[in-house]
């Protein structure tokens, strides 16, 4: 490898951009090709990275698997970063087998990394938490540890463990501030900040506050039935009855919990349920079977139990009835949660992370869209949808993915 190239490597490595493109950006070969896609990635220009990578990824050829597998690693970041959920998971793996067996263990970490990462964005825990438990962060320089810490603490968001969060967050912070790379360092301290934004809104008795993540952690803890509208299930501490295939329960379910103690009326919870204006009798025929199966759900939980105007929700033992619901009032919720980290989303994208199919969240897209909510750009497959965070809380760093128990 040249000077040029080593001294643009090196620049890149500390953050000096524009410092590494001054010496490459008029070669075409193909280190200089590879050098300038992670230069303009950083830039920000995603497209025109990933239309370096690929050619330098070609230039290389089949006698320099090493560094085509570095472009594989280098295009699959690009897609992470711009929410192409959908990038082909078997070429990274072979990369990073590869770079693994030819001793680049730090760029094989990095590959391992970003498919972490992926599983996190997905809600994939269980599988993101395996991976990461095979790597060993002793030996990477202060960047990679930096990043190693923010996906440690990011799962530990997602699974409500907010001390272990912090500890991790800590430590990003200092490997961040020995890496000296500013665009670095203010990941790990916007990832901080998230730990004081509210979380989620609690409901109960008729009134409503909003909750930082130790403040969920903590609610999950107590004795108190929890009705869960960011997951959609019904828990009391570690039992759980998940109605995320079941709407016209959960809404039941819902209607119930915000009004209890007291009870809500057999019109209302037509309305509620099955968004009739007007309930007649079919409705409160299908009313009444839809509260006899939500009576077998929620049997370990509570009974509900008929009034004279309604039904009811009387807890087994509990202390109280609580409703856990996005800081945002809003039906998109948690589509909005995915777009408030910044990135732009394609519909597939959002749909993957959602576990939901993709016309179910294009017409939320849209319905936001109408709403000022989200912004789309692009035409096609390229179409991609944005919207500014909501001032003064999390984004889906924090409720979207399981819960404990999840």
């Amino acid at each position: 490898m040249d000077s040029l190239i080593t001294a643009a490597a090196r620049a890149l490595a500390s953050g000096d951009i524009l410092g590494a493109l001054n010496r490459i950006a008029l070669r075409e070969d193909a280190p200089a090709l590879a050098l300038r896609g992670i230069a303009m990635a950083q830039l920000g220009d995603l497209d025109r990275a990933k239309a370096l990578l690929i050619r330098a990824e070609r230039a290389f050829g089949p006698n320099e698997p090493v560094a085509r597998a570095r472009c594989v690693v280098a295009q699959a970041e690009i897609a992470l970063v711009s929410r192409d959920l959908g990038w082909p998971a078997k070429s990274l793996g072979a990369a990073q087998a590869l770079l693994e067996a030819r001793g680049d263990v730090l760029n094989a970490a990095h590959a391992r990394h970003l498919e972490i990462r992926r599983f996190v964005l997905i809600g994939r825990l269980d599988e993101a938490e395996r991976l990461l438990a095979d790597l060993d962060p002793r030996p990477f320089p202060p960047a990679s540890r930096a990043a190693h810490e923010l996906v440690i603490a990011g799962i530990a968001m997602r699974r409500l463990r907010t001390e272990q969060a912090r500890i991790a967050l800590v430590r990003a912070r200092q490997a961040a501030r020995y890496a000296l790379i500013p665009g670095l360092r203010a990941e790990v301290e916007t990832a901080v900040d998230l730990l004081a934004k509210p979380a989620a809104r609690l409901i109960a008795r008729g009134e409503e506050r909003l909750l930082l993540l130790e403040d969920v952690e903590a609610l999950l803890a107590t004795d108190a039935l929890v009705i869960d509208a960011c997951r959609y299930v019904v828990r009391r501490k570690d039992i759980r009855v998940s109605l995320a295939t079941r709407p016209v329960l959960f809404a039941l379910a819902l209607a119930l919990g915000r009004a209890w103690p007291g009870d809500v009326t057999r019109d209302a919870l037509v309305r509620h349920a099955f968004r009739a204006k007007e309930a007649d009798e079919s409705h409160r025929m299908r009313l009444r079977v839809e509260i006899g199966r939500l009576r077998r759900e929620l049997k370990a939980f509570a009974e509900v139990t008929a009034t004279k105007r309604g039904f009811a929700l009387t807890p087994h033992g509990a202390s109280d009835i609580v409703v856990l619901a996005p800081p945002v009032d809003d039906e998109h919720a948690a589509v909005l949660a995915f777009l408030a980290d910044g990135e732009a989303w394609s519909s597939s994208a959002l749909a993957l992370a959602l576990d939901a199919s993709q016309r179910t969240v294009q017409r939320a897209l849209e319905t936001l869209a109408a709403a000022g909510k989200a912004q789309p750009y692009g035409n096609g497959r390229a179409r991609r949808w944005i919207a500014p965070p909501p001032t003064g809380f999390t984004t889906s760093l924090l409720l979207p993915g399981p819960l404990p128990g999840g």
